[in-house]
């Protein structure tokens, strides 16, 4: 399969200002040397805990938020470098669904105008072709031609999340970065969501970024997995490997984590002890360490680099050096 996004020392800080000038004093780095790719048609799942930095990875990657540093090649073209026009029209081929399907819509505008704004921006077909593709779009994620009138308000929470979809989908997209697509959805809309997600992406073509912090979730609609821990790629793997023989601490104890449907089938939980450090002032070293049960002098010091330890499998561990 042909890389269609690679993503290379991606960097976003925030900065930190007090005083009457607002001067920055210091940045909170929320994705601090990200690499990674994705190849046409695959899903790569991005997990880990809160505030570790993947919604914000997935928003830079799509410019939503401006990266401080890195490349983003997206079909060969640097989005870091365009603007305007140029990025517009990239932007066609490169969507995101939100995590909340409530907010992400305009509770004043129809189905049909939120539907149809993304075909009028990029000047995709006339004022009936526009309309007849929103129609279709509606059949296709499992609504019906009369919800082209509602509004946003009169639709359950999975209605609107096929909302947000059809929206992503509206410009013929190569990529779709799903930003917690099911985390505010009951359990049983989740699945019908993910299912849904998987028939388009075969009928589409299409590839996912899917960002979540569940980790079953992940395994159910993945290819491979990235795994982030304060704002870094801990460990990337294919998702047989990653789940079957986690090599990172922190990959192992989040796997420990997940509920066993065999209430027979026992497990040792691995408890990490201590709280997750400042991105504002991450530890030296490996961020992890001040965790890690398996901490060596060299992990308080050095920055472990994520490589390959085996055939499709990186980790950023000096377990592993």
């Amino acid at each position: 399969m042909n890389t269609l996004l690679e993503v290379k020392g991606l960097k976003k800080y925030f900065p930190i200002r007090s005083g009457l000038f607002g001067k920055t004093h210091n940045y909170v780095k929320a994705v601090d040397d990200v690499s990674f790719d994705v190849k046409e048609g695959e899903t790569l799942g991005i997990v880990g805990e809160s505030g570790c930095g993947k919604s914000t990875t997935g928003r830079s990657i799509i410019r939503l938020i401006e990266p401080s540093e890195g490349t983003i090649l997206f079909q060969g073209e640097d989005m870091t470098a365009l603007k305007g026009d140029a990025l517009r029209r990239k932007r066609r081929d490169l969507q995101i669904i939100f995590q909340d399907p409530f907010a992400s819509l305009n509770p004043r505008m129809t189905i049909g105008s939120i539907l149809e704004e993304p075909l009028y921006i990029h000047g995709l077909g006339s004022g009936s072709e526009r309309k007849q593709r929103v129609l279709d779009i509606l059949e296709i994620v499992g609504l019906t031609p009369h919800h082209y009138n509602r509004f946003p308000h009169e639709f359950s929470g999975g209605q609107r999340q096929r909302i947000g979809i059809a929206r992503a989908l509206i410009t013929k997209p190569k990529l779709i970065i799903a930003d917690e697509p099911v985390s505010a959805l009951d359990v049983s809309i989740q699945s019908q969501i993910l299912n849904l997600m998987k028939d388009l992406q075969d009928h589409f073509k299409l590839a996912y970024l899917f960002i979540s912090h569940d980790l079953s979730v992940v395994r159910h609609i993945s290819d491979r997995v990235g795994v982030m821990y304060l704002g870094r790629l801990v460990e990337l793997a294919d998702k047989h490997r990653l789940y079957s023989n986690p090599l990172h601490p922190y990959t192992q104890a989040l796997l420990s984590a997940v509920p066993q449907p065999n209430p027979r089938e026992k497990q040792e939980r691995i408890l990490l002890s201590g709280d997750v450090p400042s991105p504002a002032n991450p530890p030296t070293g490996c961020t992890f360490h001040t965790r890690c049960s398996s901490c060596m002098d060299i992990c308080k010091t050095d920055r472990p680099q994520i490589k390959m330890t085996q055939v499709g499998h990186a980790v950023a561990c000096h377990l592993y050096g």
